[in-house]
């Protein structure tokens, strides 16, 4: 049932520290020689936000993460179901998508380490269930606002080489979505109990290079906001399939500290912005001076608690054709075989380079196993409403048109959509990439139809959760 909108909304947070070991293996880039990370360059999170409205119970997770599979996003939704009882359809999980953090979805291509990456990842559910359960048991009433600003961190990363070839990189010429959102919950003394930051750039900063565990440009900006606020702060990755750092891809660890300084910098200034305790001024008298002055009280302005709600959906992605698995399968232990080799012959250029090609046939070899001979798959999306602020989650990775095209049409004033949430992997391009093609395109098991689906299917639950209100 909807919760009563005149209920007040309560919230909490709660944290725990998901920092693997050193020694843990690494697993964010094809090019990485390395298996294993050396120690972290910060700590690595899992951050919860719970909101409660009447009966109704929603947590909003957020961890230092590149991503997970479905069967261990099922884990940690499990997990996190039986230790707090709320539903898991009530439940979003999301991921910063940090490619500096440890493997915890190309277990395949792990040789040395491997039950140090599975003890990691078997860790993981109960620390995230853990700070969920810390959140409900620190509810509160709060009061919540938003506002919608800029960064510009963030570049459009695809580009076009002399060749024609679409290659991942620094694109100054093509469009890219700077939008910055900010939530801030405050508690009835005007204190913060927690923030959102939500924001679209691929968290790949600290490149191939890069041995040491880092939670990449969104912990240094977690930092500073909680530093000038107070309260947890959470990243919500934006809609960022197409968006990476204006300089990224680098082992100079120095580079993510300081993009995330500028995006919680501007984030911090735009919270400072939002009112969420409204006063109106009320003339009393005048004071006689060399300009006699209006003197005014200020009432708090009566207002009506936002109401609170989530909506789960399932939709059908359409999907593209895919080669024969069993030809990918022995073509990616050939290039596995011989990525061994040449780590064993100690000849880095050429690993890296076989490591390369290994990992682009590893995701074409799992996206034939999982939708071969298939037309659609089933996809999560989630829709959270808190008054006039609509958060939309999707799995997978977006393009940022779609986000736009999302946040242009939805009947909400403030609207963040968001990839990365709740398991699964995949790029969900536009239809104008798959004329230039490149990676994203290459690597997505969906077809041309799948972002319009996305978006219809987006502004039909929009607009649905914003009628009930309404009715």
């Amino acid at each position: 049932m909807p919760a009563n909108p005149t209920q007040i909304l309560l919230a909490g947070t709660g944290r725990t520290d998901i920092t693997p070991a050193p020694g843990t293996p690494q697993g964010g880039w094809g090019a990485q020689t390395h298996e294993r990370g050396t120690g972290a360059d910060m700590p690595l999170y899992a951050t919860a936000l719970a909101l409660a409205q009447g009966e109704t119970r929603i947590l909003i997770l957020d961890a230092d993460s590149i991503g997970f599979d479905a069967a261990w996003t099922a884990k940690i939704l499990d997990a996190v179901a039986a230790r707090t009882g709320v539903p898991k359809t009530h439940i979003r999980f999301s991921c910063s998508h940090t490619h500096s953090g440890p493997n915890t979805f190309r277990l395949k291509n792990i040789t040395t380490g491997l039950d140090m990456a599975l003890a990691y990842l078997e860790s993981l559910p109960g620390q995230i269930a853990k700070a969920a359960s810390q959140a409900l048991q620190n509810l509160q009433p709060v009061r919540i606002g938003a506002a919608k600003g800029e960064c510009r961190i963030n570049r459009n990363r695809r580009v076009l080489t002399p060749t024609g070839e679409c290659v991942v990189g620094v694109n100054e010429q093509a469009p890219a979505d700077h939008t910055l959102h900010v939530l801030r919950l405050d508690r009835e003394d005007g204190s913060t109990l927690a923030s959102i930051v939500h924001y679209a750039c691929h968290a790949t900063t600290a490149g191939w290079q890069c041995d040491r565990f880092t939670p990449d440009f969104p912990g240094p900006t977690r930092q500073l906001v909680e530093q000038q606020l107070g309260g947890h702060c959470l990243f919500l990755q934006g809609a960022a399939g197409d968006l990476g750092p204006r300089r990224g891809f680098t082992g100079d660890l120095a580079i993510y500290h300081q993009l995330g300084k500028e995006l919680g910098l501007a984030a911090a200034s735009l919270a400072t912005t939002i009112d969420t305790h409204p006063q109106t001024a009320r003339f009393v008298s005048v004071m006689p001076s060399g300009a006699n002055i209006a003197q005014y009280e200020y009432d708090p302005v009566a207002d009506t608690p936002p109401h609170c709600r989530i909506l789960t959906r399932t939709l059908q992605l359409p999907l593209r054709t895919f080669p024969d698995k069993e030809k990918l399968a022995a073509e990616f232990e050939a290039l596995s075989r011989e990525v061994r080799r040449l780590k064993e012959a100690g000849d880095t250029s050429a690993a890296q380079r076989t490591q390369a090609q290994a990992t682009q046939m590893g995701w074409r070899l799992e996206n034939a196993r999982l939708y071969g001979g298939q037309h659609e798959t089933p996809w999560p999306m989630q829709i959270i409403r808190i008054g006039p602020i609509a958060l939309v989650s999707i799995a997978g990775e977006p393009f940022s048109s779609i986000g736009q095209r999302i946040r242009e049409a939805s009947p909400f004033p403030f609207t963040l959509v968001s990839g990365y949430s709740n398991g699964g992997f995949g790029y969900i391009p536009d239809r104008a990439a798959y004329t230039t093609g490149g990676y994203e395109v290459e690597a997505t098991p969906f077809s041309p139809d799948a972002a319009d689906t996305v978006v219809n299917e987006a502004l039909k639950s929009l607009n649905e959760i914003f009628q009930e209100e309404q009715a």
